[in-house]
């Protein structure tokens, strides 16, 4: 496993996430040695986001950093974890967009799952890329000026 250590990983999620599109890629950034943080914008219970296993509410997150508070320049990657909620509310958010698109601005990394790209495409970010996501979520990747391909993991450039 690569080591990454010196690697610090900002996970924009808010209520809604799908839990284990969060937990399981913190579990192993963590185990590879990743310093990640999870930023959320204001919540219905400050301090914690709410995750579902599909339809149903599951587990609480603590949140590490409000997004108010978060600076993409602190971060080398971020994680987009999916759940058709989190990612309809994240989407709209202006301040993550911007965070994103900072992101995007330096080169660095942006992992996107499920219904993660909304926030993607919300952000401009799409255009003559190539993602995957949630079926569902193709026409929104289309419309943007997106490739989409149906496939477990798509990675085009940063």
């Amino acid at each position: 496993m690569t080591d990454l250590s010196q690697v610090r990983v900002a996970v924009l999620a808010t209520d809604g996430f799908e839990e284990a599109e969060l937990t399981e890629p913190v579990k192993a950034l963590q185990q590879a040695g990743a310093k990640v943080e999870i930023i959320a914008p204001q919540t219905e219970k400050p301090g914690q986001i709410q995750a579902f296993q599909h339809h149903d509410k599951s587990i609480t997150v603590k949140v590490d950093r409000p997004l108010d508070q978060a600076q993409p320049s602190d971060y080398d990657a971020v994680l987009l974890p999916g759940g058709a909620l989190n990612a309809d509310m994240l989407r709209v958010e202006p301040k993550v967009q911007s965070f994103l698109q900072q992101m995007q601005q330096t080169g660095k990394p942006l992992a996107a799952i499920c219904h993660a790209p909304w926030a993607l495409v919300s952000a401009n970010l799409v255009r003559g890329r190539t993602l995957t996501s949630y079926y569902t979520v193709q026409d929104d990747i289309r419309n943007a000026g997106g490739n989409w391909v149906d496939r477990e993991v798509m990675v085009d450039g940063n």
